[in-house]
């Protein structure tokens, strides 16, 4: 069974992805801080986790359901995987700001920026990640004869 062409993709964007959460979290925190005292802290670095977490269970998801890549029910494990852990991202988001909304020590503020914050770093780690990474026009296809290295395209060959 070989890998998924895009899982080289995935793990890129979870590795920088972790690196640039990590600075935002650190500067979200700093600045709740400093603007608002341990409340704006607490929800900076809380803000920032929600950022990035949520954009890194896709990636996560979608690396679980390529596990089952080259099976005969790869297509129905991997869409039940991705979509099953979409569901789950949506209740726990709503859940989440249900519980947050109206507690003393959340400042909106911070809490709103630093989720912007992470957003945009995750969107532009994606950004980057993609533009970089060479993937073929035709992924995890084998051409006729692409074993043997002949590299000839006669008539034979197809």
């Amino acid at each position: 069974m070989s890998t998924v062409s895009s899982t080289p993709i995935l793990r890129t964007i979870l590795r920088w992805g972790g690196i640039v959460g990590g600075v935002i979290l650190l500067v979200a925190g700093a600045v709740g801080f400093i603007v608002a005292g341990a409340p704006g802290l607490w929800s900076g670095v809380l803000g920032a986790l929600i950022g990035v977490v949520f954009p890194a269970l896709t990636a996560v998801t979608i690396l679980i359901g390529n596990i089952w890549f080259g099976t005969v029910h790869y297509l129905e494990i991997f869409f039940g995987v991705v979509l099953g852990g979409w569901i789950v991202k949506l209740i726990l988001a709503i859940v989440l700001l249900v519980a947050l909304v109206g507690q003393p020590w959340v400042q909106p503020i911070v809490l709103y920026f630093s989720l912007v914050a992470a957003a945009v770093g995750s969107l532009a780690v994606d950004l980057v990640a993609l533009a970089r990474m060479r993937l073929p026009a035709v992924s995890d296809v084998q051409l006729p004869g692409g074993e043997h290295g002949s590299g000839s395209n006669s008539a034979s060959d197809i």
